[in-house]
């Protein structure tokens, strides 16, 4: 069934809702940058001649139809032109990691065989020259950006703005061409190619149609009611695919504005600027923003700090029913609305939320205290579960039904199933035609009636049919005595508080739990400061003694929690270190979106995994680590290794985990 936009007109790619946008909201903001500290805005209109340029420059260049241009550099108005000029063409955008090192980039451009990279600045035209002899099919690197770049050889670089004046120029050849590309495009045709983050092994190039995304598009946007008039922020990756559904696909469905910041040290100042009314973030960066609010209220007064837990501690009891809808007392209602005058509102204006009416988070499990304390505030943050494979929207959760314990009910068109072996499996308008070049994985993940396997294990509530997400089926298993392990359950508890930046947590098939800690330097900083603690570096701050016991007070703490949860209570951490450097993705710890590489994490540090299980009370080890610039270093250090404090497990929990 062909896929309906208001107006009865057939999009049947991004491209022609461009060119709808450029009718029928041709006046509307539809793209704003904020550059020298000026925001500049283009229409819908201005974006549309803008594409068309870019596209007839790209043709110039040779590209055909199926060839695979790669996009790479910060958010920017013109690089989300450029992809939606090279869909255009019927050539296929690939957005990469602007903060991949050359070899990950060599990777994927070697995998798509990109014909053309579209670079942002200097810095990732280097990386791209670094590696180009490793790369026989690139023809041409296109910077957007020119400073930098005056005394490089140009034979084989080309400034963006002289690729679209020389588009503006094209003949009447050209156009045609290109207007017969862009309608020859189809639902089946290939709308762009995302590649996965590899937690397990090499990132797999996911091709997604013009169905997946359109059909993703329009449920995605009538689910939560968006529209021209809203407002987004885009500053996550490019190559994320949730950034793609949000800056493209949606912005395109509804005619919404994208609002790309100047840099990611201006971010929080731009967004309070822009103040989106549709949002959304990792639980990292609401983690963040919470560990900032916590230092700032340390260092206030102490009226203000009393002010601040008597209206948060009032939010928390009532914030959530009124966002609901659900009854409150009158004199509750009262007093809420003076702590928005007072606390809440000027929270949320200096967060830059004080417009958003839908805001999600998903990638991770947000801790529910996180989760409930923007809630209290009356910011409607839900949760949502997708996968680039799914074009993003797997769940979501309804207004009215929103619950930290959950990540919500199938968005439209999407049927689940639970295997036997708990893992969760899905099936829908947004699955992916298949990994590139990979036939074998796309059977493992995709079977012949279109059923994907999402890898996380979970199961349905029978009565709300909300789904819960228990871990990653890989990695839940079972400890030494048969209780369920599921890791991230642990880790997530861990990670609300300010104090903990990561944690990796390790049990399977073992007597008990252990863990290793990443303290977050700003909120363990701040809080040193406070407390005449001198240090100089990190890793003096992260073996500090008194850190180390503020350290095991969480821990202690998250165990009495895990203590009472029947399935998981045997998952409570006996032993802890805070490691001496911060997991980094530069060193292959963690994936370009912030996820734990666990397998790699425990190869890499196992002489302190089984320092822990040991016995011992430090350990000294040597780890190489990558600077800024690349170059490899080894850092040494003697960690000392900690006891904490877990509860009783009752007998119940032995049954309920088998």
């Amino acid at each position: 069934m062909a896929t309906q936009i208001p107006g009865g007109e057939n999009p049947r790619s991004i491209p022609d809702l461009l060119v709808r946008n450029a009718a029928r909201f041709a006046a509307r903001p539809a793209y704003r940058e904020k550059e020298f500290g000026i925001w500049q805005s283009w229409t819908w209109a201005d974006a549309a001649r803008e594409v068309e340029a870019l596209a007839l420059g790209l043709l110039g260049l040779g590209i055909a139809r199926g060839d695979f241009v790669a996009i790479v550099g910060r958010n920017r108005p013109a690089l989300y032109w450029s992809m939606m000029a090279v869909q255009s063409m019927g050539a296929v955008p690939v957005p990469l990691y602007q903060d991949a090192v050359g070899e990950e980039m060599a990777y994927v451009l070697d995998h798509c065989g990109a014909k053309v990279v579209i670079a942002g600045d200097q810095e990732q035209v280097d990386k791209i020259l670094e590696i180009r002899d490793r790369l026989p099919g690139l023809r041409e690197v296109v910077y957007l950006d020119a400073r930098g770049m005056r005394k490089y050889d140009h034979a084989h670089l080309t400034p963006l703005a002289d690729l679209q004046e020389a588009g503006r120029a094209a003949g009447e050849d050209a156009r045609r061409e290109l207007a017969a590309r862009r309608g020859a495009l189809g639902h089946d045709d290939t709308c762009v190619m995302l590649y996965t983050s590899g937690t397990t092994g090499k990132p797999k190039g996911v091709v997604l149609s013009n169905r997946n995304i359109l059909e993703t598009a329009r449920a995605s946007s009538e689910f939560d009611g968006l529209r021209e008039t809203d407002e987004v922020l885009a500053y996550l990756p490019m190559a994320w695919v949730g950034d793609f559904i949000f800056s493209i696909g949606q912005a395109c469905w509804t005619g919404f504005c994208v609002n790309c910041p100047e840099s990611p040290d201006t971010m929080m100042t731009d967004l309070r600027e822009i103040a989106p009314t549709y949002y959304f973030a990792p639980p990292r960066v609401f983690e963040t923003a919470l560990t900032q609010i916590t230092i700032r209220m340390e260092d206030a007064g102490a009226l203000k700090r009393r002010l601040f837990r008597h209206f948060m501690d009032h939010a928390r009891r009532v914030g959530p029913a009124i966002l609901d809808g659900r009854p409150v007392g009158l004199a509750d209602r009262l007093r809420y609305r003076l702590g928005e005058a007072l606390i809440y509102g000027p929270l949320k204006n200096a967060l830059g939320f004080s417009r958003i009416r839908v805001g999600y988070t998903a990638g991770e499990a947000i801790g529910p205290e996180i989760f409930e304390f923007y809630r209290a505030l009356g910011i409607n943050l839900k949760q949502l579960y997708g996968q680039t494979e799914a074009s993003v929207f797997i769940t979501q959760q309804p207004d009215g039904e929103v619950r930290s314990d959950t990540v919500g009910v199938p968005s439209p068109g999407v049927e689940l199933r639970i295997a036997e072996s708990g893992e969760v499996f899905y099936r829908s308008p947004g699955v992916f035609v298949e990994y590139y070049k990979n036939a074998e994985a796309t059977r493992d993940t995709k079977d012949a009636e279109g059923w994907v396997a999402t890898g996380d294990a979970g199961f349905v509530e029978e009565e709300s049919g909300h789904l819960r997400i228990i871990d990653r089926a890989k990695d839940v298993g079972r400890m030494a005595d048969g209780a369920l392990f599921a890791p991230k359950y642990v880790e997530n508890k861990l990670k609300f508080y300010p104090s903990i930046l990561e944690a990796v947590v390790f049990g399977a098939g073992r007597a008990r739990c252990c863990a290793f800690i990443n303290i977050d330097l700003t909120a363990v900083g701040n809080w040193a400061e406070r407390s005449g603690i001198a240090y100089s570096s990190y890793q003096e701050l992260a073996g500090h003694p008194r850190v180390l016991e503020m350290i095991r007070g969480h821990v202690e703490e998250v165990n009495a929690g895990v203590a009472e949860d029947e399935m998981l209570s045997g998952c409570q951490v006996h032993r802890f270190l805070v490691l001496h450097k911060e997991l980094d993705a530069d060193d292959g710890e963690l994936t370009r979106t912030r996820k734990v590489r666990r397998k790699i994490i425990a190869e890499k540090y196992a002489d302190l995994v089984e320092a822990l299980y040991s016995g011992a009370v430090e350990v000294s080890t040597e780890t190489e680590v990558t600077y800024e610039d690349g170059r490899k270093g080894r850092i040494r250090a003697t960690l000392a290794l900690c006891d904490a404090a877990v509860r009783p497990v009752a007998a119940p929990v032995r049954e309920a985990a088998e």
